[in-house]
């Protein structure tokens, strides 16, 4: 369904690159399960207009979610924009659908087409708050240093002209090179976080599969774009930003730790480089993504909670129910872990560093 589906993710105004195909099906093929895949689809004649790419899973009762997984910082249905009977067409079909199972949608967000189906849903249904995203209007850099205040913006127009004098220079990479600088964000990124606790799926061989593979992609359709910054002919930084007409997303990123030490802060660099990056496409926004790093926080982004649609048939009430109970206890758990952060923290730092180094051990085998 690849053509039509890019067709369709064209026309379906709050897309956002992580429902483009070559997300999804990367994402399938290192991440999926032979069997669980539930695609619905919604077609005018022989044209896609709608679709919800879905999994089954078993917990233990069958529950419906987005592809994706927990890699993917927005996941939404799509649903084309000429016809509002299109997004109603899909909700019956996702309510024939939920006569076995509860559909939970997680990481969806605000003005997402997934809220036509959950504000056209009859039976049983509850929306509660997922991750908080942060984000910046799509302002020149002028425009967000004078968010931020006179004395942080001086900081930040003294890094800019630090950045200038020490010649970085910035590469696009075309589709054809996407793998090998995919490879060198990765090792960057490792270098960057060791001993502070990277996060363990970044090393896995799996994620670099999906990641290389999605991003040729990607890039090759104008939906992402990976960008390396070298010194001295010598690459120091690697990023990978999604793109799509409404909003440019940093989505990964890595920097060789030596930079700390010389004049070149990469927060600014890969802002001005996002900012660049928004104002070239014209989109309304520099998507910070998910991750509340305290170095985002500099900027005064505006913190947007994505949304978790529950939805199901009455004789399904009570399952219903039982996950909303299990996500508010998880809730009240981590506001506990908040309290006790910096024990916490030091733990799961060194716990992730020991599984990064497994992982990182495994994939050079």
């Amino acid at each position: 369904m690849a053509a039509q589906w890019g067709r369709l993710y064209g026309r379906c105004g709050a897309a956002t690159p992580f429902q483009s195909h070559a997300w999804l099906y990367s994402w399938w093929l290192s991440y999926g399960r032979r069997g669980r895949l539930r695609v619905v689809v919604v077609r005018r004649g022989e044209e896609l207009v709608a679709a919800a790419p879905l999994m089954v899973t078993y917990r233990p009762v069958p529950v419906l979610v987005a592809l994706g997984g927990a890699i993917t910082d927005y996941a939404d249905v799509l649903v084309d924009d000429a016809d509002p009977a299109y997004a109603a067409a899909l909700t019956g079909a996702l309510r024939r659908l939920a006569r076995t199972a509860v559909i939970d949608l997680r990481e969806v967000r605000p003005g997402a087409a997934a809220e036509r189906v959950y504000g056209a849903w009859r039976g049983p249904r509850k929306d509660l708050e997922d991750s908080v995203c942060l984000e910046l209007p799509g302002l020149p850099m002028d425009g967000l240093i004078a968010r931020v205040g006179s004395s942080r913006g001086q900081r930040i127009r003294s890094q800019l002209r630090k950045l200038d004098a020490a010649g970085v220079e910035e590469r696009a990479v075309p589709a054809h090179e996407v793998a090998p600088a995919v490879e060198t964000m990765l090792r960057l990124h490792l270098l960057q976080w060791q001993g502070r606790g990277v996060t363990p799926e970044h090393v896995r061989p799996r994620f670099a599969e999906h990641l290389t593979r999605a991003a040729r992609l990607m890039v090759a359709n104008g939906d992402a774009a990976v960008t390396e910054f070298s010194l001295g002919g010598e690459v120091v930084a690697a990023n990978l930003t999604v793109l799509c007409p409404s909003l440019a997303g940093g989505y990964l990123y890595g920097a060789h730790p030596d930079l700390r030490t010389t004049k070149v802060d990469v927060t600014t660099l890969l802002m001005r480089h996002g900012v660049r990056q928004t104002q070239d496409g014209g989109r309304a926004a520099l998507s910070l993504l998910r991750g509340a790093e305290p170095h985002k926080f500099h900027w005064r982004p505006d913190h947007l909670a994505n949304r978790r649609l529950l939805l199901t048939t009455r004789p399904l009430a009570v399952v219903l129910h039982s996950r909303v109970a299990l996500a508010a206890a998880r809730t009240r758990l981590a506001a506990t872990a908040k309290r006790r952060l910096p024990v916490l923290r030091a733990w799961r730092a060194g716990l992730n560093d020991r599984l990064a180094r497994r992982g990182g051990k495994a994939q050079g085998a």
